[in-house]
């Protein structure tokens, strides 16, 4: 029984929840961008560079022998990830940045709501709380 409660706790923790709601939503995330990227970036991109169709670009290597298929380097689907992977990564920079700044300016309003009380005035709080839960008692 030890084991189970041990897996509930760590399962239950914020930080693993954390993790597993940031998984779900990146993998709705990826998808969106992978749309975005196939459908409205490569066509353009393609029509530009000659009406090629990047998923369809390969390298052949031998022939079609005894009924099997020819063995194909797919480098224009390495392509399309790559454009896939640098649009998520600018996205989550962008993101990042953003709750950075956000960050920035909330610990600099709390900085000037809290002004730091000197070591000496601090020791003295700190001696009349344990005089009055003392007394308290």
């Amino acid at each position: 029984m030890g084991l189970v409660k041990e897996f509930k706790t760590f399962a239950m923790r914020g930080n693993v929840i954390d993790l597993a709601v940031g998984i779900i939503i990146g993998g709705a995330f990826q998808k969106i961008v992978s749309s975005s990227v196939q459908d409205m970036i490569m066509p353009p991109l393609g029509f530009v560079i000659g009406g090629v169709k990047f998923t369809d670009l390969k390298f052949t290597i031998g022939g079609i022998m005894d009924g099997m298929s020819p063995v194909t380097i797919n480098y224009g689907n390495f392509i399309q990830t790559v454009f896939d992977f640098t649009i998520v990564a600018f996205a989550i920079f962008l993101m990042v940045k953003g709750i950075n700044r956000m960050k920035a300016s909330m610990e600099k309003e709390e900085a000037k709501s809290n002004p730091e009380i000197p070591a000496e005035i601090s020791q003295e709080i700190q001696l009349l709380t344990e005089i009055r839960d003392l007394l308290k008692k």
